[in-house]
């Protein structure tokens, strides 16, 4: 049996996607074996435990990290706000936290709720000022550095690996938008990722925190089977999660070269066939399935309905907020246009024909609705 295909005109996977046909059987066959705790000795609780470390061993190997660098989160929100308040308490240096304007909200909140912080500039394509960044790491009260893999909303990729901190400052990257996607970058003490983002289950993060990092837990102890984690694992969900990352890193080869192939179909088709338009990222050095565009004179949430209503399901405006047509920061601090923005983010089976479609009801769709205010 395999599980539900996004429709043809879904291109909004950013958020979340549907479940990846490796996790489903993975994750049926879990529900009757993974109910125990792995902290009992009894015979449930050991085959709770080594399921636990299947998933772990897994996870591990699908990202090139030691497996007891490996914790199972809530969710990937969680996980960034273990990940980079962590190594905040864990400095020996200060509390203040360096970071792009351009990071997910969940940097921003964990900031507000347990550090300082201190942002930094992109250039227009959404990528951080590698020089001002390091720069600004060297203040003596600085306890951790965040940088994200790649961004949420533009796709542009970080320069996670090639930014020169001090040693006794530690990078955290959020890598929720990229894992399982692109290979991990280096130089990272601290990462996070969110499983329903590459095809697993919803409700499942991935805490990464290196051997040797500086790391305290920044919240009440949790007495479970690992020290980073809170509560109860979900074993059949991180199984399943395990399942889905080692599938989407064993094809993303064809599926990114494919993927790459469409989004430059929809810059290029985008960018010559709207008038007024704005197509925003780094056309090269970014996030394979996903492109980013505002539209001048249009409104973005008319533009979402009315392209609903077309069959083509897409995302505008801020895509970490709870209005997720509230104004993009990301924009903002990027210097680019914001009215009418759209973010296309390409599902696992998306064709060269969900593009062509959609490209061709855009232009007759966003000249009516500047018709409609008398543009």
């Amino acid at each position: 049996m395999t599980g539900p295909v996004a429709g043809r005109g879904d291109l909004d996977s950013a958020s979340a996607v549907p479940l990846h046909p490796a996790a489903r059987q993975v994750l049926l066959a879990a529900l009757d074996r993974g109910y125990a705790d792995p902290r009992r000795l009894h015979r449930a609780g050991r085959e709770a435990r080594l399921l636990l470390d299947n998933a772990r061993e897994a996870t591990s190997d699908a990202l090139g990290v030691r497996a007891d660098e490996v914790t199972f989160t809530p969710s990937g929100t969680h996980a960034v706000h273990l990940g980079l308040l962590g190594l905040v308490r864990g400095s020996r240096r200060g509390d203040l936290v360096v970071h792009p304007a351009v990071e997910h909200s969940a940097v921003h909140r964990a900031v507000e709720w347990g550090a300082r912080g201190e942002a930094v500039p992109c250039d227009r394509e959404g990528r951080v000022l590698a020089d001002v960044l390091a720069q600004a790491a060297t203040a003596s009260e600085v306890g951790a550095v965040a940088l994200q893999t790649a961004n949420h909303e533009v796709g542009t990729l970080q320069p996670v690996g090639e930014v020169e901190l001090p040693d006794d400052v530690p990078l955290f990257t959020d890598a929720c938008a990229s894992m399982g996607r692109l290979a991990l970058p280096t130089g990272w003490a601290a990462a996070a990722g969110s499983a329903h983002k590459w095809g697993g289950p919803a409700g499942v993060g991935v805490l990464l925190v290196r051997k040797r990092a500086r790391w305290r837990n920044p919240f009440p102890a949790d007495d479970r089977a690992d020290e980073r984690s809170t509560g109860f694992e979900n074993l059949p969900a991180a199984l399943a999660a395990a399942a889905a990352l080692q599938a989407v890193v064993a094809e993303r080869d064809e599926v990114n070269a494919r993927h790459h192939e469409l989004i430059d179909v929809v810059r290029r088709r985008v960018a010559a066939e709207v008038p007024d338009v704005e197509v925003v990222g780094d056309p090269d050095r970014r996030l394979p399935h996903l492109v980013t565009f505002s539209c001048l004179y249009v409104d973005g949430e008319a533009l979402v309905t009315e392209l609903d209503r077309r069959g083509f399901g897409i995302a505008s405006g801020s895509a970490c907020t709870a209005s997720t047509l509230a104004p993009s920061h990301v924009l903002e601090a990027m210097g680019v246009l914001t009215h009418g923005n759209v973010r296309l983010s390409l599902q696992r089976e998306t064709t060269r024909s969900d593009v062509d479609a959609f490209c061709d009801a855009l232009p007759g769709l966003v000249a009516d609705l500047r018709g409609r205010v008398g543009l």
